[in-house]
C-alpha cells in the first residue's frame, strides 16, 4: 500500500520544533556538494522537503528536476517560490522515470524514510551519466548527542527512533559503516566522506549562548572531519 506522505509533511512547515537545525543544516550541505561537483547540465533532487536545497542546487545547473510524493509540500513551496524555474514532478520515487540521464543526482536525507532505501539506491544507477556523481545525506545513529543520549539511558539502542524520528516518518537509522556497506552493496564506489553539524551540547542549551549562531556555525565547519561524530552523514559515490 503507498504511503501517505502528506501526513508526514508537519515537520516540513514552517514554525516546526526542528525547523533551527533543519534550516542550518539545509542550508549547509548543499553548499558543500556545489564546492565538488562545480556547475552541472542536469540535477535530479530527490525530496523537496523545506525547499531550502532546492534554491540552492538550482543556482548551480542548467536543468533542475525534483522528485516529491506530498502535494502539500509542493503546494507550499510553489506559494513561497513562485518564480522557481526548476520542474518539480508529484510522485515516488519508485516510479519516477527520467527521459535522460543526470550528471549529479542528489538524496539528502531521503533513504531514512522510504521502505526500501535498497530499491532506491539500486533504481536510479541507471539514471546517473557515465562519469556522474551521486550525493547522499543522512542522519547519524552514532552522532555525539546520540551516543551520550545512550549513556544517560534517553535510548535503549544507539538504532532506535526517537520521538523525533517518527514525527519525521524516518523508518530506520544508518552509521557511517551501515551507509557505506548500502551504497557498495548497490554498486557504486565512494569517493569522499563528511560530517554534518557536529553538536556537543543539545539545542536547548545552544540556545542560551550569546554567540549562538557563531558556534552553530563553528560546529558546522568543525564537523567536516569528524563524520563518526556528526548529527549527519555526506558522501560522494560513483558508479563501479
Amino acid at each position: 500500500m503507498a504511503r501517505d506522505l502528506n501526513a508526514e509533511a508537519s515537520e516540513y512547515k514552517p514554525n516546526a520544533a526542528t525547523e533551527i537545525e533543519n534550516d542550518l543544516m539545509l542550508h549547509w550541505y548543499p553548499k558543500r556538494i556545489i564546492e565538488r561537483m562545480g556547475c552541472v547540465d542536469r540535477l535530479l533532487e530527490l525530496g523537496l522537503g523545506h525547499g531550502f536545497t532546492a534554491k540552492i542546487f538550482n543556482e548551480a545547473c542548467a536543468e533542475h528536476v525534483i522528485v516529491d510524493g506530498a502535494s502539500s509540500v509542493i503546494e507550499q513551496f510553489r506559494r513561497a517560490q513562485p518564480g522557481f524555474s526548476g520542474q518539480i514532478v508529484e510522485g515516488y520515487f519508485e516510479d519516477y522515470e527520467p527521459q535522460a540521464p543526470f550528471d549529479v543526482i542528489v538524496m539528502g536525507f531521503i533513504l531514512e524514510h522510504v521502505d526500501d532505501p535498497d530499491l532506491i539506491l539500486r533504481r536510479y544507477r541507471q539514471y546517473l551519466k557515465p562519469g556522474g556523481r551521486m550525493y547522499v545525506a543522512v542522519p547519524n545513529a552514532k552522532s555525539l548527542n546520540r551516543r551520550l543520549g545512550l549513556e544517560l539511558g534517553l535510548i535503549d539502542d544507539i538504532y532506535s527512533l526517537n520521538a523525533n524520528d517518527l514525527a519525521l516518518g524516518h523508518q530506520r537509522q544508518y552509521c557511517r559503516d551501515t551507509l557505506r556497506a548500502a551504497l557498495q552493496q548497490a554498486g557504486y564506489a565512494v569517493t569522499h566522506e563528511e560530517g554534518i553539524y557536529l553538536k556537543p551540547l543539545p539545542l536547548a542549551v545552544l540556545k542560551t549562548l550569546p554567540d549562538m549562531q557563531a558556534n552553530l556555525q563553528a560546529m558546522l565547519q568543525v564537523g567536516i572531519e569528524f563524520p563518526d561524530l556528526c548529527v549527519g552523514l555526506l558522501m560522494e559515490v560513483e558508479l563501479v
